[in-house]
């Protein structure tokens, strides 16, 4: 008998041959609705380990684990940069299981770690930055959020929450609440009460924290990502949900961040992302906008697979936590490939 870790490797390799070959037939993939054109991974901070700012709120990957992700997927797929994505809208001129790798936020940790890497493997990126976090006079409020929760506890983030709304009863149990229910539901007005309210609480100066904290580019980082073939993407001014916000917002959250970035990094800023990367956020008013601003691409990160001609302004992303190739591997093509069947299903039984 093999020994189990043998074995393990042997069923992975498998269903690695299974999903990645015999499925790239148009006929099987038409037969069984399992097409899936391009693949998109997104990554946010590569540090060794979370600090009080990011621990809980699932964006670190570790600079080995990161370096062993590209590894592995330049072995296994196919690369590709946003050129090749949005000249190609079809689908049809883009290689067999083309990949493209993203990252969201502005952590400085791209510029100094994951950069060099992508560089060394010939991988091309697209970096989403908020403009308002630059050179580090601001913290992003996820970054906020999870250090006062992380230092002070849940508690005094439902006396900030309490101070907003007015209602005694109203709590969340955890940082998925807060980012899942409470922050969602506010305006940009409400959550920048919130936020005050938090830095008055935690006694916390926010210029010198953010500056201590080191946790963004600086400009001249941002600059010097065009040199490792890193194209910048929106992502809005102040990382914000678009769930609660008018159309009045958008100029000040999309049509900023563009500017700003073109003209520190001096080129042009055509795709956006997302904040949360839920689908939720993105209303036929906020497409409209995004396209008639400039933009070219719209990305999610609801973890389901893209089919066979994605559309442009719709394109999703496996925001992936695997801490090994095998589960890496299913985060790419197993769950995806689920996700948009259960998607269908429920569009069809609606």
């Amino acid at each position: 008998m093999a020994p189990r870790s043998a074995l393990g490797k042997l069923t992975g390799d498998a269903l690695r041959r299974t999903l990645l070959f015999p499925l790239e037939s148009p006929r099987i993939l038409r037969m069984v609705g399992l097409s899936y054109s391009l693949r998109c991974i997104v990554f946010h901070n590569v540090s060794a380990a979370p600090s009080a700012f990011t621990a809980g709120i699932n964006v670190n990957t570790s600079p080995q684990r990161f370096e062993k992700t590209l590894r592995f997927l330049t072995a296994h797929y196919r690369p590709v940069s946003l050129e090749d994505v949005i000249t190609d809208c079809e689908g049809r001129g883009l290689p067999s299981r083309a990949l493209l790798v993203t990252f969201d936020d502005a952590y400085s940790s791209v510029a100094e770690v994951a950069a060099p890497l992508c560089r060394q493997f010939h991988v091309p990126a697209v970096f989403f930055i908020n403009a308002a976090f630059l050179d580090n006079q601001r913290l992003a409020p996820d970054n906020l959020v999870c250090y006062v929760a992380n230092v002070l506890g849940i508690d005094t983030i439902n006396t900030a929450i309490r101070a907003v709304r007015g209602d005694e009863a109203l709590r969340v149990a955890s940082l998925s609440e807060v980012f899942g229910i409470f922050l969602p539901a506010l305006s940009l007005a409400e959550r920048e009460t919130f936020l005050a309210v938090l830095r008055e609480l935690a006694g916390i100066d926010e210029r010198r924290t953010a500056h201590e904290a080191g946790l963004y580019l600086t400009a001249e980082q941002l600059r010097g990502l065009k040199s490792f073939g890193f194209e910048i993407g929106n992502h809005t001014y102040t990382h914000t949900y678009f769930r609660s916000l008018s159309r009045q917002d958008f100029a000040a959250e999309i049509d900023r961040n563009k500017e700003e970035l073109e003209s520190l990094s001096g080129t042009n800023v055509r795709s956006f992302s997302q904040p949360y990367g839920s689908s939720k956020d993105l209303s036929s008013e906020l497409r409209g906008h995004l396209k008639n601003s400039g933009h070219h691409a719209i990305f999610l990160s609801e973890s389901v697979a893209n089919p066979r001609r994605p559309d442009l302004f719709r394109l999703d992303r496996i925001n992936s936590c695997a801490r090994n190739d095998k589960t890496l591997f299913f985060e790419i093509e197993v769950l995806p490939r689920l996700r948009a069947i259960r998607n269908r299903l429920f569009q069809n039984a609606a």
